[in-house]
């Protein structure tokens, strides 16, 4: 059937199904934000939007006196930039999908964009087409793009212009936000395309239908392409493709919609800080607990990462990326392609997850017991209940719990000074 432009009709669109079983992606935040490095990728807003005084010492202090905002662009030289490089981090660190910033809210864009003359990538600062390469880079490693775009732009003389008149006058949509969402589905193919800068106006003002009824009807893409919920001011959590509702979004309980949760592993900011510090960051554990929490109530899990300005991922967040790819190689069988099952978490406590796949079971576990018996008592039992460890040769022994349950005497771990790792998985086979 054909797509019609109102969302009754969109929202009836089944969601790809590759989607949902890709479970994990990375999410990288770029753009000339990073060559301030400072505050957070709003660094233009908080400086001249709000004219915040800590913004405006630190430009005082740093920059000759009368610097403007363009004049970062020149200094985002991606000089280290190796997508090659980038897409086998991602593959390793397990994510199935990576979505770039191809235009934050400062309008600047990681292509060669013709309707944003001097203020993209290739008139200035890298002078290379950055949304091309890395997509080139992820087709290669077989790991899904999708394209992060922004709707607004906080200066562009025209979109003040339309958000003077009430949003009643189209001229930055026509102009700007559209033939760049074009351009961007016919030149890059992605497969999933991720909104934002949508809360200030209407669907009315930015022709999102229409462009969603062209991409699901006639785009190159339409088979496969995804969408999330930020397209218009309301539209959040209840229209789209997949929910994101809000960032770091925790729904507490199951959702009935496909949702996504995206996090940073610096937890003040999306784009690189340079003045960041150890304390700031998510650890290993907080991550893993986010990625299973998230899996269990059916979600995908989307992290992030920002560069610097030269294209370098810092070794911290390499090394959180890699922690997460270990485990994932390990207990990814309880992630990819599952679904979640009929209790998402045991309810005496928050630290063991379920998820399932046909007639298996996993439960992971965040906290190892003390007592090396692990208390399940949401799985009813069978004569066929067979029950064995990821990661782990061999079947565990268990024993039906007094009450209703399981008990599962897991294998003898030798003591350690150091805090092991977080989280580990059994599978339960033959239970209800």
């Amino acid at each position: 059937p054909r797509y019609r432009p109102d969302w009754a009709s969109l929202d009836a669109r089944p969601l790809p199904a590759w989607f949902d079983q890709a479970k994990v992606g990375v999410f990288v935040h770029w753009g000339v934000f990073s060559v301030p490095a400072w505050g957070s990728e709003w660094f233009w807003w908080h400086w001249r939007g709000e004219h915040r005084p800590d913004y405006e010492r630190f430009v005082q202090h740093r920059f000759p006196p009368d610097t403007t905002y363009a004049d970062f662009a020149p200094h985002f030289t991606a000089h280290d930039f190796q997508p090659r490089e980038w897409a086998q981090l991602f593959r390793r660190a397990g994510a199935r999908y990576v979505v770039l910033t191809t235009k934050h809210h400062e309008g600047f864009t990681n292509w060669g964009s013709s309707v944003s003359w001097n203020w993209n990538s290739l008139d200035m600062g890298p002078h290379r087409d950055l949304v091309g390469e890395l997509g080139q880079a992820l087709r290669e490693s077989n790991i899904r793009y999708g394209l992060y775009h922004s709707l607004l732009e906080w200066f562009n003389p025209l979109y003040l212009a339309d958000k003077e008149s009430d949003f009643k006058t189209q001229n930055f949509v026509l102009k700007k936000t559209m033939p760049e969402l074009y351009d961007l589905v016919l030149k890059y193919k992605p497969d999933l395309i991720w909104s934002d800068g949508d809360w200030e106006a209407p669907e009315s003002y930015w022709n999102s239908t229409s462009f969603l009824a062209w991409l699901y009807n006639d785009s190159p893409v339409k088979d496969t392409v995804v969408v999330n919920d930020r397209w218009c001011n309301n539209c959040s959590c209840h229209h789209g493709g997949f929910y994101n509702c809000a960032d770091k979004y925790k729904p507490g309980t199951l959702p009935t919609h496909k949702w996504e949760m995206c996090s940073s592993i610096d937890k003040l900011s999306w784009g690189y800080r340079s003045n960041m510090n150890i304390a700031e960051l998510m650890d290993e554990a907080s991550i893993i607990e986010e990625l299973v929490q998230t899996v269990s109530f059916g979600g995908n899990y989307l992290l992030n990462v920002g560069p610097t300005k030269e294209g370098v991922i810092v070794p911290i967040f390499q090394e959180r990326l890699l922690a997460l790819g270990r485990w994932l190689d390990t207990n990814g069988e309880a992630i990819y392609e599952s679904k979640p099952w009929r209790v998402q978490m045991e309810n005496s406590t928050d630290t063991v997850w379920y998820t399932s796949k046909g007639p298996a079971v996993y439960a992971i576990f965040l906290i190892w017991p003390q007592d090396n018996v692990l208390k399940l008592s949401s799985p009813t039992s069978s004569p066929a209940t067979q029950v064995t460890m990821l990661g782990f040769a061999g079947t565990l022994k268990w024993q039906k719990s007094p009450g209703k349950g399981l008990l599962i005497t897991l294998p003898y771990m030798l003591p350690s000074p150091l805090p092991p790792q977080s989280g580990w998985t059994v599978k339960l086979e033959g239970v209800e």
